[in-house]
């Protein structure tokens, strides 16, 4: 029997001191509940169980903190200034037409009064067109619909930010 052995970004996060894998994990998802149940499944010996994990802290968050971790990513088309992350996750609306983003603002404030809180969408990979697609579709959800969707695309995002974490040397 032939044994993987851990890459070594995920060796490297599997030692952090706690204090310096919560701020790590807070900066791929801003719920503290969820980056503490990473902490405590703590170490993983792959990638997968990793990404297994984040799923199962993902659909156990509850309400507050689904919130808390939605308000740590920017309206769709305006990504947050001198973030790298959000900007290359949003690539898709950075060349966009001038009417576009200012459709996808009006979207982004339409979809907030509605639901309460910011449109969240993978956006990693789709174009302009596609996430305000999206947003208009969405918006015609009943809220615990849209709840589970934006449950589903938090897990997206989750997972590819890990992957960079875990699976980038440095």
């Amino acid at each position: 029997m032939t044994t993987t052995p851990t890459p070594p970004a995920l060796a490297r996060f599997n030692v952090l001191e706690e204090q310096a894998a919560l701020a790590v994990l807070h900066e791929a998802c801003a719920s503290t509940e969820w980056a503490r149940r990473l902490l405590a499944g703590r170490p993983y010996a792959t990638v997968a169980d990793l990404h297994a994990a984040s799923d199962a802290a993902t659909d156990g968050l509850g309400a507050a903190d689904l919130a808390e971790a939605m308000a740590g990513h920017p309206p769709i088309g305006r990504p947050a200034p001198g973030d790298p992350t959000s900007a290359r996750e949003q690539r898709g609306m950075a060349d966009a037409a001038a009417e576009l983003k200012a459709e996808m603002l009006e979207l982004n404030l339409a979809y907030q009064e509605r639901f309460g809180h910011v449109f969240l969408i993978c956006a990693t990979g789709r174009s302009g067109e596609q996430m305000r697609d999206a947003a208009r579709e969405r918006l015609g959800n009943p809220p615990e619909r849209e709840r589970e969707i934006v449950r589903t695309e938090l897990g997206k995002i989750n997972r590819i930010r890990l992957a960079r974490l875990v699976e980038e040397d440095a």
